[in-house]
């Protein structure tokens, strides 16, 4: 059980009610992770405003799904490893590749080094040496990927974050850590 309110989307009123309705319609579904967002309308405004930026960028779709499934599993957070399991497989990716991504793996080299980046920035809270930025860059990625390499993994840390400390109930298809807690 979520350790704070899950907002209604039926019965939500004013600027929540009006970013609700907009995932409603954009996704087909409010997962209960916005739907805590939405105890504070200005949180989740900030947050949909990053994703929906940081899902225009220069990543692929596929890349994004296994940045999110690597940062979750590295951080435990089981909500986020479901929900990125279930959108990782909308996006393309098959269950052996989702395992690989979890351990930070790709059979893909250059998402691969993408993962070994995040995985470093996660490990190090950002302080990542010259080396790990040489070695993403080497693996094809340019500047402006490796910006959004890092912002995929501090909006996944938010997430992670989130879903940890209220313990929001899992609303995919469960997904078991491979990671103790």
């Amino acid at each position: 059980m979520s350790r704070v309110a899950v907002i209604d989307p039926k019965t939500a009123s004013g600027e929540a009610k009006t970013l609700l309705d907009a995932v409603q319609a954009g996704l087909g579904m409010v997962p209960n992770f916005i739907r805590v967002l939405a105890n504070s309308p200005a949180a989740l405004q900030a947050f949909l405003g990053l994703h929906g930026i940081a899902g225009a960028g220069l990543l692929d779709a596929r890349t994004r799904e296994r940045i999110a499934l690597a940062v979750a599993e590295q951080n435990a957070c089981q909500y986020c490893v479901s929900a990125h399991t279930a959108i990782g497989r909308k996006a393309g990716l098959d269950a052996d590749e989702m395992l690989a991504n979890r351990a930070g793996r790709s059979s893909d080299s250059k998402a691969a080094a993408a993962l070994t980046f995040a995985r470093a920035l996660v490990a190090h809270t950002g302080q990542v040496t010259a080396a790990e930025v040489e070695a993403v860059r080497a693996a094809g990625h340019s500047d402006g990927e490796i910006i959004e390499i890092i912002t995929h993994v501090a909006m996944n840390i938010f997430t992670n974050l989130l879903g940890k400390a209220t313990q929001v109930e899992i609303d995919f298809p469960k997904v078991d850590l491979k990671t103790a807690a």
